[in-house]
């Protein structure tokens, strides 16, 4: 991947699409002060130089039936580089698992974890996740409410 220098433009356009994944490119363009088609190269270009990464709808976890987040702090026994990949692969497969993060510090790992109920997690726990190889320890702390959910990252604009 090139690397490519973003201008005012480019981060408006990355602002505006962080924000709203359906905006047309019609918006978009007016938004950043360009016509239709170079604003459209330049979301190509975004793209394929790995600025944008995906593009998705946030779903109301509880109206699907996943009424529970769990965020599961996992410790291992060897952190040797190929025992940390091997975790990072199940967790590939574990499809509640939703975001796995490695960590420095007390824990190896940091999950995401969406499930119906609390028994459900209770099972998920002990019949799949703790039944992997190379787990020391999880440390469980269900989530209770969130004030703050901001999808990407600050981008300045001027």
């Amino acid at each position: 991947m090139k690397r490519i220098k973003l201008d005012k433009i480019d981060r408006k356009i990355l602002r505006d699409l962080q924000e709203n994944g359906r905006i047309t490119n019609v918006d978009l363009s007016k938004n950043a002060g360009i016509s239709a088609p170079p604003c459209l190269r330049r979301v190509r270009a975004l793209e394929d130089n790995g600025f944008i990464k995906s593009y998705h709808a946030k779903i109301d976890n509880a109206s699907m039936g996943f009424g529970l987040t769990v965020f599961a702090m996992i410790k291992l026994k060897s952190q040797a580089e190929s025992d940390l990949k091997k975790f990072e692969e199940d967790c590939l497969s574990l499809e509640r698992v939703r975001e796995c993060h490695m960590l420095s510090g007390e824990v190896d790992f940091m999950l995401r974890i969406v499930t119906t109920d609390w028994d459900s997690y209770q099972l998920f726990l002990t019949e799949r996740l703790t039944a992997l190889d190379n787990i020391e320890s999880v440390k469980t702390m269900p989530l209770v409410r969130s004030s703050k959910e901001v999808p990407g990252i600050p981008i300045k604009v001027d």
